[in-house]
């Protein structure tokens, strides 16, 4: 046995007693729900007709509660897709990342997002492997003449900066380049800033740089990051959004916006297409029981939107009850495990920790507690074997408590501003 392999089991066995998923803990158990796997295989070819259909594929929603191996199955996920060539990103929802503010999650997932073929900074990467194609690519050609189409529904920064990092080349001492790659990360940049920049070119009077407010920027890298990263030579990029349930504890008007956020984020909100892009949401099993239909904020929050009468809430209605229909119709629920996956997931366990420990942990019970969830098998018999291990001949004793997913809405969440990215980029 091998130092290394020795670590990884025992990385695998930190990860598993934590319930917090790692590459090693994944490896090691491989995929537990093949159903959503073969969906997701299915939805990440279907992203290969997007740019040219101008379309986006429709997303994944699949639900579980509370130790039932949703994370593990979005790591699971990350890994197949980027083994197949797409940048991946993996978030999860919180008070610092809330669902119903696009710049903030577009943020985090440029911020987690990984390369299948390098590391660092996901967009220095993709800038660098332009440049190493010295953007001379069929994809890089497309993608320039689409970014500079009047049509394309994009601000002309996007335009301008694609054209300034091609003339300025990538650089770790370039300055342009750098601000470039930054605002294409989130950052603003100024109208005063980008001209001067394009004087240094000589394209000074190229482009008629517009105003707009940072919220719609936000909106509009969403259709352009993509694209970039295809004309880079990536098949497009995944994001998955772990913990949605926790809109929850929003006030009404935030959760009606992250209601709206996840139809955009499935690809099924009319004229909001994002060509490369593709989404899995994970969400407790019970949200829409408890949170649409005991709390009935489907009636509540819609009859609040629609009794406002002024065109912006009644369309803002419309695409909430959108994101709300999908809740109901479109989320997949993981399969329960039967004893025969509990008895091979126990075996491919007991097999991490002998290597992790060189010890041989005894065999499980042949039947299993069908209501506890994965989560408390394995964390039940990681603690078990590590009291044996270490004192001989202790019979331990594991109790198990059952954590329930707070629905209640929380006032310091209620008290963030909604207009946090209204602020205009023009300056």
């Amino acid at each position: 046995m091998t130092s290394d392999t020795q670590l990884e089991s025992k990385r695998a066995i930190e990860a598993l007693r934590a319930g917090v998923p790692n590459r090693d803990a994944v490896r090691a158990l491989g995929c537990l729900q093949p159903v959503i796997e073969k969906r997701f295989m299915k939805q990440l070819d279907s992203v290969k007709n997007t740019i040219s259909d101008q379309t986006t594929a429709v997303g994944t929603l699949f639900a579980g509660n509370f130790g039932t191996g949703k994370s593990h199955l979005l790591e699971y996920l990350q890994h197949i897709a980027l083994e197949n060539n797409f940048v991946c990103s993996k978030i999860v929802i919180s008070k610092e990342t809330p669902l119903y503010d696009p710049g903030k999650i577009f943020n985090a997932a440029i911020e987690s997002a990984l390369l299948p073929d390098r590391t660092g900074a996901v967009l220095t990467g993709v800038a660098q492997k332009l440049g190493d194609s010295k953007f001379n690519n069929r994809e890089y050609t497309d993608f320039y003449q689409w970014v500079n189409n009047p049509d394309n529904g994009l601000n002309t920064r996007f335009a301008a900066t694609v054209l300034l990092l091609e003339r300025a080349g990538i650089s770790s001492t370039s300055e342009i380049s750098d601000r470039i790659i930054q605002f294409w990360s989130g950052t603003q940049i100024g109208v005063r800033d980008l001209r001067e920049m394009l004087r240094q070119i000589g394209e000074a009077a190229t482009y008629r740089i517009e105003k707009v407010s940072s919220k719609e920027l936000a909106l509009q890298r969403y259709i352009f990051i993509p694209r970039l990263m295809v004309a880079a030579g990536y098949a497009g990029w995944v994001i998955l959004i772990d913990e949605v349930e926790l809109i929850s504890r929003y006030s009404w008007k935030q959760r009606a916006k992250s209601y709206k956020e996840i139809a955009r984020l499935m690809g099924k909100l009319e004229g909001e297409n994002a060509p490369g892009l593709t989404t899995v949401l994970s969400i407790s099993e019970d949200f829409v029981s408890v949170v649409l239909d005991e709390r009935d904020d489907e009636g509540k929050i819609l009859g609040k939107l629609q009794a406002a009468g002024n065109d912006e809430e009644l369309a803002m209605s419309s695409q909430t009850e959108k994101g709300m229909r999908i809740l109901r119709s479109d989320s997949i629920p993981l399969d329960s495990p039967t004893d025969t996956l509990i008895s091979e997931i126990n075996n491919k366990v007991r097999s991490v920790y002998n290597t992790a420990y060189d010890w041989n942990p005894p065999p499980q019970e042949t039947e299993y507690d069908k209501t506890a969830r994965l989560r408390q098998h394995i964390k039940k018999w990681i603690n078990e074997w590590d009291l044996i291990r270490l004192y001989e001949g202790y019979t331990p004793d594991i109790e198990v408590t059952e954590l329930k997913q707070d629905y209640s809405e929380m006032p310091e969440i209620e008290q963030l501003s909604d207009d946090s990215t209204d602020k205009a980029d023009d300056k």
